[in-house]
């Protein structure tokens, strides 16, 4: 996990969190969380963009004990390539022009 972090910042130097919501039932927790950032480092093999991505992810965790034992981070990649600039999408809802 303090790998994957450390990557994320290395990429992103001002990368934030912000949660938004939090659910609990039984041993499972959801939190949706908006994440910020700009590109200006090396990450997962894109070079620098300087271009600022947003976007809204969902976490599940399993509760065993008072501690995690499952954890799933669910976001759309293919929104924050696009935000980065490194495909072109323009979403399968919008009208061809």
């Amino acid at each position: 996990m303090k790998q994957a972090i450390t990557t994320v910042y290395k990429g992103f130097p001002d990368f934030h969190v912000t949660i938004e919501d939090i659910i609990a039932e039984g041993e499972k927790v959801w939190v949706r969380e908006t994440e910020t950032g700009t590109h200006r480092g090396e990450y997962q093999g894109i070079a620098p963009t300087g271009k600022k991505m947003t976007f809204t992810c969902v976490d599940t965790f399993k509760i065993v004990d008072g501690k995690i034992a499952e954890a799933w981070h669910v976001y759309d990649f293919l929104e924050f390539y696009r935000q980065l600039g490194v495909i072109d999408y323009k979403g399968f809802l919008e009208e061809d022009s």
